[in-house]
């Protein structure tokens, strides 16, 4: 019996700016909270194709795995909670907004 599909987002970085982005159902956004979730594989895939094709806006799109179990994307891996953060050298980009 195969596994449950974990919930997934499609991620990248853009092109321009090198932030973090998250696809979106219309466009992309730089908080994961807005986040398309793409619970099915088939429709995750088409999406994943989509924004891979987006080659004058985003660079390294991926799928990555998220926990919704709190009703928001949030990270399900180190990697995508480190990178959901921003720029790690010194506050710019989404940190400053933390401050």
């Amino acid at each position: 019996m195969p596994k449950p599909y974990t919930p997934k987002v499609v991620t990248a970085n853009h092109l321009l700016a090198g932030d973090v982005i998250y696809q979106t159902r219309d466009g992309w956004s730089r908080k994961l909270a807005d986040a398309e979730v793409l619970t099915d594989e088939a429709h995750a895939d088409l999406r994943l194709i989509e924004a891979a094709q987006q080659t004058g806006e985003v660079v390294g799109a991926y799928l990555a795995d998220v926990d919704t179990s709190k009703g928001v994307p949030a990270p399900a891996h180190f990697r995508e909670a480190f990178r959901a953060k921003g720029p790690s050298n010194y506050a710019h980009g989404k940190q400053t907004e933390l401050n």
